[in-house]
């Protein structure tokens, strides 16, 4: 290739890899030679001439969750404008596979992470990445213990408007539910301070735990003593019909769900329909998440809405910042978030 382009070996490598100095018109003529004779760059041995891949990882807690798939594409956006490949991996929410995708990325030498972590309690998983001089920037969540660049939503504030658009409504008996795992069998496993209204030592996910706090300082300030009553983790897949149908059913039911994302608003909205009951004239349902299909049910799903693609991009642009050589202490930035009343809530009968 570098003889059919007229120039020595090392200026083709340099051409091709985009490093030292190589005139236009030469990179031009080495280029169209590679093209006429399909070559591929080995990304690897680029990287190990360069010391930069131009490609970084994105690792999600469920690429099912629209959040993410939003979160992802922003992400890719601002990855494809400044030149890097992205390169997604999906953890299930599990911290083991977590530590296997950021081992998988770092042996593809991306130049950074970008990570919305499985756990905000489980600083080790990060440490290979910081041990190997990669930049890391968190998003959605923080991780206690790792000093980071982070960019979260307003997620105290978001479940406190929402929290208030029932209390507002007359509603007392609501329960928040969550498919967090964070339970174990005497209930769960961080201690709840009435006090400072936090977890301690805090939850696996700062997400949740931010918007119990909203949640629950939000009953508190309309003088329901026990906030934590009907606040209810493990609302997963094979679990939320059960957890919602307890809650909706019986003496003590609850009058209103506040669900923690669009998984567990959609599970909720499907388990009130099976059982026959009616939103909102039965149940009033909000939740978090603005997902496509929150619009059009009937009704239209009252919800907060993330700034999801904000957040994938923003924090790809800070993770491309620190490659490129920025510096300065780590931040946690703060993106507002947005409600959006619609027709799922209403006055609690009796």
């Amino acid at each position: 290739m570098a003889a059919r382009a007229g120039v020595a070996k090392a200026t083709a490598a340099r051409a091709l890899g985009d490093y030292g100095a190589v005139s236009a018109k030469v990179r031009a003529r080495v280029q169209d030679a590679a093209s006429a004779l399909g070559y591929r760059p080995n990304a690897v041995a680029r990287s190990m001439s360069t010391g930069r891949s131009k490609a970084i990882g994105i690792i999600v807690g469920d690429i099912e969750n629209s959040a993410f798939a939003q979160a992802t594409r922003g992400a890719a956006d601002v990855a494809e404008a400044a030149g890097y490949d992205l390169i997604l991996s999906n953890s299930r929410e599990e911290v083991e596979a977590e530590r296997k995708a950021i081992d998988l990325h770092l042996a593809k030498r991306v130049d950074g992470l970008v990570i919305a972590p499985a756990s905000s309690t489980h600083p080790a998983n990060f440490l290979d990445i910081v041990d190997a001089g990669r930049p890391l920037v968190f998003f959605d969540r923080i991780v206690h213990g790792v000093e980071a660049d982070a960019v979260v939503a307003a997620n105290r504030e978001g479940a406190t408007r929402l929290a208030d658009v029932l209390l507002q409504a007359g509603h007392r008996r609501i329960a928040y539910v969550s498919a967090l795992d964070d339970i174990s069998s005497g209930g769960f496993r961080s201690r709840w301070d009435a006090e400072s209204r936090e977890f301690v030592p805090g939850l696996q996910s700062s997400v949740i735990a931010e918007r119990i706090t909203g949640f629950t300082g939000a009953l508190q300030r309309a003088g329901i003593g026990d906030p934590l009553a009907y606040v209810r983790l493990g609302a997963d897949e094979e679990n939320a019909r059960r957890i919602v149908s307890d809650l909706v059913t019986g003496d003590d039911a609850v009058t209103a769900i506040f669900a923690s994302d669009s998984m567990v608003s959609f599970h909720a909205f499907r388990a009130i329909r099976d059982l026959g009951l009616r939103i909102p004239d039965d149940i009033s349902l909000v939740g978090f998440d603005n997902a496509p299909w929150t619009s059009v049910t009937e009704p239209a799903i009252t919800v907060i809405s993330q700034p999801s693609r904000e957040l994938g991009a923003l924090s790809t642009q800070i993770l491309i910042e620190r490659i490129e050589g920025a510096t300065g202490p780590m931040r946690v930035q703060v993106l507002p978030q947005e409600l959006i009343e619609r027709g799922s809530v209403s006055r609690p009968r009796g």
